[in-house]
C-alpha cells in the first residue's frame, strides 16, 4: 500500500522545525528555508502521498518523482513545485538544496475559498513542476521571504495575510503555465476537456483493493451522455488520438507508477487496472512498452 505522510510525521522528520499552533478550525501552516534542514544530502524520501499541501521553491541537484514521471534539477537550476493530498511523490536529493517550502492543511484555507478556484486547481495540475529562469525566481523568493517574516510576527491577522501570499504565489505560477482554452471554446474542445478530467479522476491508486471504475470507451461515453462513436470522433479530431488510445496511455502511465513505486504483486496491479487475468495485463503492457511488467521492475 502507498503510505500517507501526515503533518505529525513531517514534524517528526524535522525535529528542529517548530510546529505552529493550531489555527482556527484546526488548520496548520508553516514556512521554512530548505537549507536549514538539507545541509547534507538526505536519503531518498519514501514514495507517498501527504495529508497536506506544499509549495516548494528549490535549487540543487535533485530528482522529483511523481506518478510515472520524473523531473530533474541540476546545479544552478530552479523550480517551483506544487503538491496536493492525492498525487504520491518523492524527492531524490543528491546535493544540499536551497530555497523555501511552505505547507498547509486544507483547514488553513478560509471557508469562503472557491472550491473551483484556478489557484487551487494548480495543485492538481497534470504538470505541477515549473522550471524557473533566474529572473522568474526573484518574485517568488520575495513572497517566501514575506511569509517567513509574517510567520514570526505578532500581527493578529497574520494567517489571513499568509493565505494571501499563498494565493499570490499560485496565481503568479499560473501566469507561467500554457494558456488555457478561451471561454468560447468549441463544443468538441469542451467535450475533450471533460473526458480528460473524467479520466484523470480515476487515478491514482493508493491501495490494491481499489478498482478502476471506468475501463472502456463506452463507459466514458455513458458518463458524458454522448454516443461512443461521437466521443471517439471528437477526441480524434481534438487530440489526434482515439478514445482507446488515450485510455491505453493512461493505463500504461499508472501501471508504470505502481510497478516502480509499490511492491504490490503484479496480479494485484492487474486487478486494480481492470484486467480479468494477469496474462491479459502482461500482453497489454508488453504491447505498449516492449517490456513485461516483471522486466520493467528489473530495469
Amino acid at each position: 500500500m502507498i503510505q500517507t505522510q501526515t503533518v505529525a510525521d513531517f514534524y517528526t522528520d524535522k525535529v528542529a522545525l517548530r510546529p505552529p499552533g493550531s489555527l482556527r478550525g484546526g488548520g496548520h501552516f508553516t514556512v521554512y528555508r530548505l537549507e536549514d534542514f538539507c545541509a547534507d544530502p538526505a536519503p531518498s524520501a519514501a514514495y507517498s502521498r501527504k495529508d497536506f499541501y506544499k509549495i516548494v521553491l528549490t535549487t540543487g541537484d535533485s530528482i522529483y518523482h511523481y506518478a510515472d514521471q520524473q523531473r530533474q534539477l541540476t546545479l544552478g537550476q530552479h523550480a517551483l513545485v506544487f503538491t496536493d493530498t492525492q498525487l504520491p511523490y518523492r524527492w531524490e536529493i543528491n546535493s544540499p538544496c536551497q530555497g523555501y517550502c511552505c505547507l498547509f492543511t486544507a483547514d488553513f484555507l478560509p471557508a469562503h475559498t472557491p472550491v473551483g478556484s484556478a489557484a487551487l486547481a494548480l495543485f492538481q495540475s497534470p504538470e505541477p513542476f515549473f522550471y524557473l529562469t533566474a529572473a522568474q525566481v526573484a518574485p517568488f523568493a520575495d513572497l517566501f521571504g514575506k511569509m517567513l517574516a509574517e510567520q514570526d510576527s505578532t500581527y493578529p491577522h497574520k494567517y489571513e495575510l499568509l493565505f494571501h501570499y499563498v494565493m499570490t504565489c499560485t496565481h503568479e505560477a499560473l501566469k507561467l503555465a500554457p494558456p488555457v482554452e478561451p471561454r468560447g471554446a468549441s463544443a468538441a474542445t469542451r467535450l475533450a476537456a471533460a473526458f480528460q478530467d473524467l479520466l484523470a479522476r480515476q487515478f491514482p491508486f493508493f491501495s490494491p483493493s481499489q478498482r478502476l471504475e471506468l475501463r472502456t470507451a463506452q463507459a466514458y461515453a455513458d458518463q458524458l451522455a454522448v454516443h461512443v462513436n461521437y466521443l471517439n470522433r471528437t477526441l480524434k479530431a481534438v487530440t489526434g488520438k482515439t478514445t482507446s488510445q488515450l485510455l491505453a496511455e493512461r493505463l500504461v502511465q499508472e501501471a508504470r507508477a505502481l510497478l516502480h513505486h509499490t511492491d504490490w504483486p503484479i496480479s494485484y496491479i492487474s486487478d486494480c487496472l481492470g484486467f480479468e487475468e494477469p496474462t491479459y495485463f502482461t500482453q497489454f503492457f508488453r504491447k505498449h512498452t516492449g517490456l513485461t511488467p516483471s522486466q520493467l521492475r528489473q530495469v
